[in-house]
C-alpha cells in the first residue's frame, strides 16, 4: 500500500502546505465547522477558488503519479490512500484509489446532499461573476488563490442548482472528519499489505499518520520516500530524502521490468 500526501503534486505545480515558501506565507486553511456557518467564510472560499481552478484542474500527474500506476499494473501496488484532493492519481490511471480527503471535481450541497461536477459549478461561477476569470492571483494549496479582501467582497456566490442550498466542494477542510467508511477501508489496505511506502507526505495531520502507526502495530515494514522530516519516520526501516517523482521512477523502472 502507499500513502502520499502533497509533496507528490509539489512536481506538478500545485502548492503544498509545509514547503519552505508555503510556510513563509502566512495563511489559515479553511476550516469545515466555520465554512458550514458563515457566509462571508463561504464567499470568500467560493471567489478564491475559481481562480484557483484551473491550476488544480489543468495540472498534470507527475512521474511520481506514473510510477504508481505503473507498480499497480504490474501487482506490486495494491492501493494508493491519498491525501491529496488533485484526482492526479485517477488521471494517472491509478485504479484502486482512496481519496482520505475527498477532491475538489465534485462539489456536494450541505442541505440535499446533491452532487455537481466542478467544472459545472465553474461556469456558473464565472456567469454570476463576469470578469472574474482575468482577475490575477497566485494559487494556493486549497486549489484556490490569494485575493485582496476588497475583491472578495465583490464577488456573488451561487447556490445548489436544486435547492438553493449550501455548496461545498466535496473535500474534508480542517476541523472536518474522514467519512467512516473510507477510514475503514484505508486502515484495510494497511492490514493487508506487506509494505507501507509513505511518499510525499510529512504525516503532520493525522488523518494521515495514524496509518503509519497501525502499519507499525501490525509489523508492517514501513518504507518512506519524502524530502523533509515525517511524523513517526523513527518506525521505518528505510527513509529516503529525495525527490518523489525520481525515486518513485527509478523503482517502478526496477520493479516493473
Amino acid at each position: 500500500m502507499v500513502l502520499t500526501g502533497a509533496g507528490l503534486s509539489t512536481e506538478s505545480g500545485i502548492p503544498d502546505y509545509r514547503s519552505p515558501a508555503s510556510l513563509a506565507r502566512a495563511r489559515r486553511p479553511i476550516q469545515g465547522p466555520e465554512f458550514a456557518r458563515s457566509e462571508a467564510v463561504r464567499r470568500r472560499y467560493w471567489a478564491r477558488a475559481v481562480l484557483g481552478w484551473g491550476l488544480m484542474h489543468g495540472a498534470e500527474p507527475n512521474a511520481g503519479h506514473r510510477a504508481l500506476a505503473a507498480l499497480e499494473a504490474c501487482g506490486v501496488v495494491d492501493a494508493v490512500v491519498t491525501q491529496n484532493v488533485d484526482r492526479l492519481h485517477r488521471k494517472a490511471g491509478s485504479r484502486r484509489v482512496i481519496e482520505l480527503h475527498g477532491a475538489l471535481a465534485e462539489v456536494v450541497c450541505l442541505a440535499c446532499g446533491a452532487l455537481e461536477d466542478r467544472d459545472a459549478l465553474q461556469a456558473r461561477l464565472l456567469t454570476r461573476n463576469p470578469g472574474w476569470a482575468d482577475v490575477a492571483a497566485d494559487g494556493a494549496p486549497d486549489g484556490d488563490a490569494e485575493l485582496p479582501a476588497h475583491l472578495v467582497e465583490a464577488f456573488h456566490p451561487v447556490a445548489c442548482a436544486r435547492c438553493e442550498g449550501v455548496l461545498k466542494p466535496r473535500v474534508v477542510f480542517f476541523g472536518d472528519s474522514v467519512p467512516r467508511p473510507v477510514v475503514d477501508e484505508a486502515f484495510a489496505a494497511v492490514d493487508a499489505a506487506r509494505v507501507l511506502l509513505v511518499a510525499g507526505t510529512s504525516l503532520a495531520v493525522f488523518s494521515g499518520y495514524r496509518f503509519l502507526r497501525r502499519a507499525a502495530e501490525r509489523g508492517v515494514p514501513v518504507a518512506i520516500v519524502n524530502l523533509g522530516p515525517v511524523r513517526g519516520e523513527e518506525v521505518a526501516t528505510l527513509k529516503i530524502e529525495s525527490s518523489t517523482g525520481t525515486t518513485l521512477d527509478l523503482v517502478a523502472r526496477g520493479l516493473a521490468s
